[in-house]
């Protein structure tokens, strides 16, 4: 296995000995994944979960502020446009 093509797609840069332990490492999971091959599927079901536990959600309410407490806020605020904090764009 070529481990430094491998970082050389990855865009990462790897000393000399970093290389040799990837190397060992990667080896030992793909060894790992040809024994998990072996194991016998036939009847096992696939599972749609891992888990039987679901969120527990609460209905949002809305809380009244005074203009006092909104004001202090705003004033905290590096950049605002009326009252707005205004914030850097996400998306273009």
């Amino acid at each position: 296995m070529d481990i430094d093509h491998i970082a050389k797609l990855a865009r990462i840069g790897l000393k000399e000995e970093e290389l040799k332990k990837l190397e060992g490492e990667l080896s030992a999971i793909l060894d790992f994944i040809e024994k998990l091959k072996e194991v016998d599927i036939e009847n096992v079901k696939p599972m749609t979960g891992g888990t039987d536990l679901a969120n527990i959600m609460r209905e949002d309410e809305v809380i009244p502020r005074d203009d006092k407490q909104r004001q202090r806020i705003l004033a905290n605020a590096p950049k605002r446009k009326d009252d707005y904090i205004e914030v850097k764009a996400v998306f273009e």
